[in-house]
């Protein structure tokens, strides 16, 4: 049987034309922009909170230092989209558009976010604090989630094949009600597949 070959690594966007760096924008210059999707652009130091992005497309896009917080992600496109230092507090990204879905994540706060039923095949999640967030029947295969804290983060139904939790801490993952094959753990997370059967690894 011919075995299958990894994911390929997704590609981070790293460079901009001049032209595309947008600094200090807020919600009402992005959405006075007269063109509702955004190539190879660069957001640095933008205030986006509680903005409606339902009509927008972001593709190759980097933001950075950036606050989304409570933004409406309503039909949103996201196709290869990274996230640096950016507070991402209570948004769906359950909402946005599945088609070419993909977003990565470096040292952001994504607390009481959700990403029910999305395809997260090989995302990365680097630094990032996940307090709440909600990976109910998401597709976690390949995913990394590199010194991380996921505490009450909710993995339920969820299919974590392969995914790497060895430097991630501060979870609770029912192994009866997730797909856990191949996924890694270092020994202390072990505790967070134990903790509901009420043993005590000293």
């Amino acid at each position: 049987m011919k075995q299958r070959r990894p994911a390929a690594a997704p590609r981070k966007p790293t460079v901009f034309a001049p032209e595309n760096r947008f600094e200090r924008w807020d919600a009402r210059t992005l959405l006075a922009h007269p063109d509702p999707e955004f190539e190879q652009c660069h957001f640095v130091g933008c205030d986006f909170s509680e903005a409606k992005l339902g009509a927008l497309r972001f593709t190759d896009c980097l933001f950075e230092r950036c606050n989304l917080s409570s933004a409406s992600l309503a039909g949103t496109g996201l196709q290869n989209v990274a996230f640096t230092d950016c507070k991402l507090a209570g948004l769906q990204f359950a909402a946005c558009r599945d088609f070419l879905f993909e977003v990565r994540f470096t040292g952001c706060q994504l607390h009481y976010t959700s990403f029910f039923g999305k395809k997260l095949r090989g995302t990365r999640f680097v630094n990032c604090s996940l307090t709440d967030a909600d990976f109910t029947s998401a597709d976690l295969t390949d995913a990394a989630f590199q010194d991380c804290t996921l505490p009450g983060a909710v993995f339920r139904n969820t299919l974590l094949t392969g995914a790497d939790f060895t430097t991630a801490s501060q979870f609770t993952i029912d192994p009866d009600g997730n797909t856990l094959t191949k996924a890694r753990f270092s020994l202390p997370g072990l505790l967070g597949l134990v903790s509901k059967y009420g043993v005590i690894v000293e």
